[in-house]
């Protein structure tokens, strides 16, 4: 699957916990990655200074869905289940 044109749900639902360019401090969930371009993009995207996690994230059925709306309620809902509270 490829990644959806002007989605960037991967780059807002989740939390990042490392620190990473840009984001000394990490991510928190639900807040817009500070490198997500306005067409909903990344702008890390092929530069060695982008998260680790990012780079392992490949788009998918389950976690895309069918659209931005759902690719967000779904990774919420992950985000939510994988929470270290």
């Amino acid at each position: 699957m490829q990644c959806r044109t002007d989605c960037g749900a991967c780059c807002v639902a989740p939390s990042i916990s490392e620190s990473f360019f840009g984001m000394p401090s990490g991510k928190p969930a639900g807040l817009a990655c500070v490198h997500l371009t306005p067409n909903r993009g990344c702008g890390l995207f092929g530069d060695p200074r982008r998260p680790y996690v990012c780079t392992q994230f490949l788009p998918e059925p389950a976690v895309c869905g069918d659209s931005r709306d759902e690719a967000l309620a779904l990774l919420n809902l992950m985000e939510t289940a994988t929470s270290r509270v």
